[in-house]
C-alpha cells in the first residue's frame, strides 16, 4: 500500500521546472501530483506518477539527480478536524510525519493526502487499526 515517489533536485532558476516537465511529457510520463519546495539555490520536486520507474529513468538519463522513496496516500475526511483525526491516531504511537502534501479531492468528500513517515510500516499499521483508509496505488491510477 506504499506508493513510489520520485524526488528530483533542480536548480532554482527560471525555466528549469518547465524543461524537466517537457522531458517527462516527451517520454510519455503522466504526472498525477507533485510538490515543489525550494532550498536556496536548489529546489526539490516530489512527484507521483503511474510509472515511477520510467520517470526516474527518464529524469536520470536527462542528467538530473533523482531518488525514489515510499510514501502513503491516505483518505482524509474533508471537514474541519479531518486532518487532525489522522494525526491524532499517530500521536500516542510517537510516529513523526516527515512531510505531506495534497493529492486530490475525491467525489464523496474525502481528500487524498500523501504522507512520508519516519516509520512507514508502523504508521500504516497504526492508521489501519484506527480505521483510516490507506489508498492503494490501483485506486489512485486505475
Amino acid at each position: 500500500m506504499k506508493i513510489r515517489q520520485i524526488s528530483v533536485f533542480l536548480e532554482n532558476r527560471p525555466g528549469r521546472l518547465a524543461v524537466l516537465c517537457r522531458i517527462l511529457a516527451n517520454a510519455g510520463v503522466n504526472l498525477s501530483t507533485l510538490m515543489l519546495s525550494e532550498t536556496g539555490e536548489f529546489g526539490l520536486l516530489r512527484l507521483i506518477t503511474p510509472d515511477p520507474d520510467k520517470a526516474k529513468q527518464v529524469v536520470e538519463a536527462a542528467g538530473y539527480a533523482a531518488t525514489a522513496t515510499d510514501v502513503v496516500a491516505l483518505q482524509v475526511p474533508d471537514r474541519p478536524g479531518g486532518l487532525a483525526s489522522v494525526l491524532d491516531a499517530l500521536e500516542p504511537h510517537d510516529i513523526s510525519v516527515e512531510y505531506m502534501y495534497a493529492f486530490a479531492m475525491r467525489k464523496g468528500g474525502d481528500a487524498i493526502m500523501i504522507f512520508r513517515f519516519a516509520e512507514m510500516d508502523r504508521a500504516i499499521a497504526v492508521l489501519q487499526t484506527a480505521g483510516i483508509a490507506v489508498t492503494k496505488p490501483v485506486d489512485l491510477f486505475g
